[in-house]
């Protein structure tokens, strides 16, 4: 086991590539995204000098306190069955734990709900499964996705499996005269009204340009921002990232205008394309609800995702592995009283400002 060196980086960002576990989370250019986290990686070498398992491990101090929280975003990248390679990787990431102060160490691995074996391996390391929580997006990272298996097909095969519905939307924006472009960090001034605009009308915060030019800044060609004109307006757009075998669909908006036109599904089989084209085994729609009743309001996101026959797929979830406890109740106590005190000082803003209304009629 050893922290990896700046020497090491071109070789790990390769092994993450090259891996069935990689993930554009767990690599090197994904630290240059999160800049407001600092960045360490642990691998673990063969007696060749060839990486064969490791872990990317953002860390954070908590404001006001002496201590830090260690996450490894869809890591471990390892062969998650290989107890002794855990170990070690483990083991890396206590040494870790001591130089930040760290009071808690959370994963969320890229692997399946029903796969217990992983659960009874990784217990034994002192991690537990965090508890509670509902299925609409309550985690880091999205529990629930849907996966299209792309490996060895065909645009025309890949295409035919979407439900009809999906391919007459297809064409539907085709036949509107919708164009798909692929553009640069220079036109997130053109997408960012459209994602703020689909914000409010869906209820979710925006991230801000400079997070979007981080991401096309730093993947470079493995990432693409795709935009949606008709006839020279920008109607929609979304941002894919492609990493090893696998791409995902990260970011979507659209404008309340042009829907109808439906260039939001000629954008994702722009994206599907494009991981066919790079030899991807897995195009990744990222997260939808694991409530799949239809009135639920996120049941359209499912409903849009589902029709292009991919595999729902839930994962296991979070994993916490608590270093200090003392520190962890701390923190824990402390979140928990600042929570308190803005529901109360909400509480107060609203009973004034009710007072206020009152007096005045």
């Amino acid at each position: 086991m050893e922290i990896l060196k700046k020497e090491d980086i071109g070789a790990y960002k390769q092994f993450i590539k090259g891996h069935t576990k990689g993930h554009f989370m767990q690599s090197p250019e994904w630290a240059q995204v999160k800049s407001d986290w600092k960045w360490e990686a642990v691998v673990e070498k063969d007696s060749h000098g060839n990486i064969y398992g490791g872990i990317s491990v953002l860390i954070r101090f908590i404001p006001g306190l002496p201590f830090s929280l260690m996450y490894a975003p869809r890591g471990p990248v390892c062969d998650v069955y290989n107890a002794d390679l855990l170990a070690k990787l483990i083991g890396g990431v206590r040494a870790l734990a001591v130089k930040y102060k760290a009071y808690l160490f959370k994963i969320d691995p890229d692997v399946k709900a029903d796969d217990s074996k992983f659960g009874t391996i990784i217990s034994k390391f002192g991690f537990t499964a965090k508890g509670g929580g509902g299925k609409n997006f309550d985690g880091i990272q999205p529990r629930f996705v849907f996966r299209l298996e792309i490996s060895g097909k065909t645009e025309d095969e890949v295409f035919a499996g979407f439900h009809s519905k999906t391919r007459y939307n297809i064409r539907v924006a085709q036949k509107h005269g919708i164009e798909v472009k692929i553009m640069d960090s220079s036109s997130l001034d053109e997408f960012l009204p459209i994602m703020r605009e689909t914000g409010q009308r869906d209820g979710f915060a925006t991230r801000p340009k400079a997070y979007f030019e981080r991401i096309l800044a730093a993947f470079g060609d493995d990432a693409r921002l795709y935009m949606a004109y008709f006839q020279g307006i920008p109607v929609a757009g979304t941002l894919a990232i492609a990493y090893g075998d696998k791409t995902w669909y990260l970011y979507g908006a659209s404008s309340n205008t042009y829907r109808n036109m439906m260039p939001n599904y000629l954008l994702q089989w722009e994206m599907i394309r494009w991981a066919v084209q790079r030899g991807c085994c897995i195009y990744d729609f990222r997260g939808v609800s694991g409530d799949l009743s239809e009135d639920n309001p996120l049941y359209g996101l499912y409903r849009f995702k589902k029709g292009f026959n991919g595999e729902f797929t839930e994962f296991v979830g979070e994993f916490d592995l608590v270093i200090n406890k003392p520190a962890a109740f701390a923190v824990d106590n402390g979140v928990k009283l600042i929570k308190t005190l803005r529901r109360l000082k909400n509480r107060r803003h609203q009973v004034k400002t009710n007072a206020v209304s009152k007096s005045k009629t």
